[in-house]
């Protein structure tokens, strides 16, 4: 694994996101690291700093963990792999299992904040929180997305992370 500039492997992000999706991690009040599969994220320049946004609905045992952190890390599979322990890690809650336990997967702690990686995964992203954004019915245009998106009122937070880090396997 070595140390790679923030934008180097973005299509990579891009391309699971779209296919099977990448883990976030981040740990709860007591310390532990739980994995949720993401589908969607952004990465690029906010406030002068390169940063990483995440999306977590309210009902999700990790929005919890990303109100209790002040890290986390995004980990992308290498294309075709993993698919089995995203679809267990995007459908069971934290609540109810240790996810990493289930699934075999490895959280490894990372390099530079308090957060843990999935280590089987190809490329890490580590990111400080600085900013979270909870959204609401109100803050959306007219448009599709509230109906189609939210059916009923559990809405993202969105969790801004400045790319401290970023380690890849290529």
């Amino acid at each position: 694994m070595r140390q790679i500039e923030w934008y180097e492997e973005t299509q990579w992000l891009h391309d699971a996101l779209r296919s099977g999706g990448a883990f976030v991690v981040a740990a709860d009040g007591d310390g532990k690291p739980n994995p949720m599969t993401i589908g969607w994220a952004q990465v690029g320049i906010v406030w002068s700093r390169p940063v990483l946004a995440v999306l977590v609905r309210e009902s999700r045992y990790t929005y919890g963990c990303m109100r209790a952190s002040t890290a986390f890390t995004v980990s992308v599979p290498r294309p075709g792999e993993l698919g089995d322990a995203l679809a267990f890690c995007g459908s069971r809650s934290g609540r109810d299992c240790d996810k990493a336990l289930e699934t075999g997967l490895t959280l490894v702690p990372a390099e530079t904040v308090e957060a843990a990686w999935v280590a089987e995964c190809g490329l890490h992203y580590e990111c400080e929180i600085i900013a979270r954004t909870q959204q609401a019915d109100a803050d959306f245009a007219p448009t599709d997305v509230p109906e189609t998106f939210y059916p009923s009122p559990d809405y993202h937070l969105v969790v801004y992370g400045h790319i401290v880090a970023a380690f890849a396997d290529r």
